[in-house]
């Protein structure tokens, strides 16, 4: 199963307060002991919200608004996306993690939905073009 691990944002990520070279050092360490036990798909920091946009969406109407946002533990400062054989798994790798923020912070689990999450709704025709937009996405990661 797939998973997206979400680093939650704290009043310092969201002040944009770097995290130190220690910190940086464990969570390489951390990232590459993902990479070798074959889980790691991606993993990445985000800027703070003052760097982001939102778009609101209300029928055919858009509307953007600049950043940032609050309350900030409800934010994201940074994900994996990791391919485990289960929940349990991916928690007991969450507990392993460094803590990723200077104080207290919270990592949150997400299951990926898969193809057969969607039953009748994704018809043959829509795998088919699921399958296409995954192989070209592939093909341009490898360029």
């Amino acid at each position: 199963m797939k998973v997206m691990v979400f680093v939650k944002a704290t009043h310092d990520s969201e002040a944009g307060i770097m995290p130190s070279e220690q910190l940086l050092t464990e969570m390489g360490q951390f990232n590459e002991e993902l990479a070798r036990a074959g889980i790691l798909l991606a993993a990445e920091g985000l800027h703070p919200s003052s760097r982001g946009v939102r778009v609101r969406f209300s029928g055919t109407d858009r509307a953007v608004t600049q950043g940032p946002f609050a309350p900030a533990q409800e934010l994201v400062a940074g994900y994996w996306l990791w391919q485990v054989d289960s929940m349990e798994e991916a928690i007991a790798w969450v507990k392993r993690c460094p803590n990723p923020m200077p104080g207290d912070s919270d990592i949150e689990i997400r299951p990926v939905f898969e193809a057969e999450d969607f039953g009748e709704a994704l018809t043959p025709k829509l795998r088919e073009q699921e399958d296409r937009i995954r192989a070209q996405v592939e093909t341009r990661q490898q360029e």
